[in-house]
């Protein structure tokens, strides 16, 4: 059937017609199509029944074929009145198919409260041509209903409180014209539900309060141009649900409180536009929600309050398009952000997540992990190969960053390493010096351990001088100061090494031939211990005074201390400006 028309015009003749499938109809309609210039596109044939006898049909309960069949008027309001039947009164509509059916009426299209009987039901490739089409409140039993390649022309769709049976709703491959769908309230059974296909074209498009059964649920490659696009409070049961590919337009997506059971959920490589996207307190199971590829537009993209605790949400790869996207205060059993453009500010502040994989993204805005007004619970954080041109507010306490790194799974040395330095460098950038440096210390011992691991196992032998360095590096640059970044430590490992020299001197004057004279005869008749800290003083010091000199082996120590001395003053000078400088 034509698709491409503006209007058409409709000549009834006095003549038999026979449909393909063997229905005959006393009389034919000649429907013609015209393009947008009035010129004839096509002509097709149908039979044609009239709605009065459609109504002595339901009257008799016999069997309704309306195939290649054209109708005018038809309306169940207008049967009702008829026989004088309460507005909302149930009207059966027993054996009922539709297929390649023209629908024509002046005044809308109305199947209101309609029970179709048990079985299939078949709309597929008819035209509601003009007016409201009025699907209120009607009852399929169970078989499958089927609306696919049916093309809804000018007016609103009501198909709110619709009630479907065990059997798949298609509308795959139909064409809606501009207005209001409305599916609020609908229950869609337990077989498909297939939307793929579909042009929505410009309107409202509401499923608030829908309920999807146990099957599958396909909006795959759907299209909207403009308006909302409203799920608001829908909810899905245990079967996958696809949007892949689906190009949203320029409409607001709302996805607020929607229960999405325990399927996987798939909108890979959709499209949204201008309008904002919500997923506010929305709710699933355990399954997958993935967003691979996805296109966003300029609108905000809200995350806030979900509850996936046992689920994954995958954003790998999306263009984040320009509006800011949040998860303030939302549980998500594992959040990928992998290879994701973030250009605008991102909140993570979540409630409760096992793992965030920021790896591989490039990020010029804002990332807040920093607690506010609760806390945030998250387990593994993954910043391997992220190129931060922006900023991330983490607290280092409170957040728990040396655990959130040092507890990945599939990530080597090195990489947790880069992730401290990279840390490092944004805590400079916030102001935040102390975190600067519980950071910098990580990416020192970090970076220290990965040059052991690959130095042993590129050579297992070099394990007998690399081992030896690590263990110098480890005393001098670990432990005796952190890195320069704890003076305190320093001082107090400048009095170790100074003690212990000192109680050395001691030992060695007691047991062997070595000793420490006076030049000047002792006028202060000092004690052999009393000698020994004195000497080791001046020496580790530097000072020289020359009024008492080593001899024997103590000459080696007092220059092995002088050295001592001399680097750790330098050690600790270098760590003491540092912290005084910022």
């Amino acid at each position: 059937m034509n698709f491409n028309y503006r209007k058409f015009k409709v000549e009834i003749k006095n003549l038999k017609f026979t449909s393909d499938e063997g229905q005959v109809y006393p009389k034919t309609a000649i429907i013609t199509f015209l393009d947008e210039f009035g010129g004839q596109s096509s002509v097709e044939l149908f039979g044609h029944m009239d709605a009065e006898e459609i109504y002595r049909k339901i009257e008799e309960d016999r069997p309704i074929v309306l195939d290649h069949c054209y109708i005018t008027n038809f309306s169940l309001s207008i049967y009702r009145k008829k026989h004088k039947l309460d507005e909302k009164s149930r009207v059966l509509l027993p054996e009922f198919s539709a297929h390649h059916a023209f629908f024509d009426t002046k005044f809308g299209l109305d199947f209101s409260f309609a029970e179709f009987s048990e079985g299939d039901v078949n709309f597929e490739f008819s035209h509601f041509a003009n007016g409201i089409v009025n699907f209120n409140s009607a009852i399929f039993k169970n078989g499958k209903v089927n609306f696919s390649n049916a093309l809804f022309r000018e007016g609103d769709i009501d198909f709110s409180n619709v009630h479907f049976g065990n059997g798949d709703v298609l509308f795959k491959n139909s064409v809606f014209f501009d207005g209001k769908k409305d599916f609020q309230y609908a229950d869609f059974g337990e077989g498909l539900t297939s939307f793929a296909n579909t042009e929505f074209n410009s309107g409202e498009v509401s499923f608030i309060n829908a309920q999807f059964g146990d099957g599958q649920v396909s909006f795959k490659v759907a299209r909207f141009i403009c308006g909302k696009v409203d799920f608001h409070f829908a909810r899905f049961r245990s079967g996958n649900i696809s949007f892949e590919r689906t190009e949203f337009g320029d409409c607001k997506v709302d996805f607020r409180t929607v229960e999405f059971g325990d399927g996987r959920i798939n909108f890979n490589r959709a499209i949204f536009g201008k309008g904002d996207v919500s997923f506010e307190a929305s709710q699933m199971g355990s399954g997958r929600f993935s967003m691979k590829r996805v296109n966003f537009g300029e609108g905000e993209k809200n995350f806030e309050l979900v509850e996936f605790d046992h689920s994954e949400l995958i954003f790998d790869n999306s263009d984040l398009g320009k509006g800011n996207l949040s998860f303030y205060n939302s549980r998500i059993g594992k959040l990928y952000l992998k290879s994701c453009h973030l250009n605008h500010y991102l909140d993570l502040r979540v409630s409760k997540c096992e793992y965030i994989d920021l790896s591989d993204t490039i990020a010029r805005d804002i990332i807040d992990l920093q607690p506010y007004d609760f806390e945030v619970n998250l387990k593994v954080l993954n910043l391997n190969g992220m190129r931060l041109l922006g900023r991330i507010f983490i607290d280092w306490n409170k957040n728990e960053v040396e655990k959130l790194i040092r507890d990945q799974e599939h990530t080597s040395l090195r990489q947790k390493s880069e992730q401290f330095r990279l840390l490092k460098e944004n805590y400079q950038l916030t102001g935040k010096y102390e975190d600067e440096d519980k950071a910098y210390v990580e990416f020192k011992r970090s970076e220290a351990l990965a040059d052991l691991q690959e130095a042993v196992t590129e050579n297992p032998m070099s394990r007998i001088w690399v081992w030896p360095r690590f263990a110098i590096q480890w005393l001098v640059f670990e432990k005796m100061g952190k890195y320069a970044t704890a003076p305190l430590r320093v001082l107090l490992s400048m009095l170790v090494a100074y003690t212990m020299f000192s109680l050395l001197y001691y030992v060695l004057m007691l047991f062997s031939d070595s000793s420490i004279y006076s030049s000047i005869g002792d006028p202060d008749k000092l004690g052999p211990l009393a000698v020994s800290f004195y000497h080791s003083a001046i020496t580790f010091l530097t000072i020289g005074y020359g009024d008492y000199y080593p001899s024997g082996f103590i000459r080696v120590l007092s220059g092995l201390e002088g050295f001592m001395g001399l680097f750790m003053m330098s050690y600790f000078t270098v760590a003491f400006v540092r912290k005084i400088l910022r």
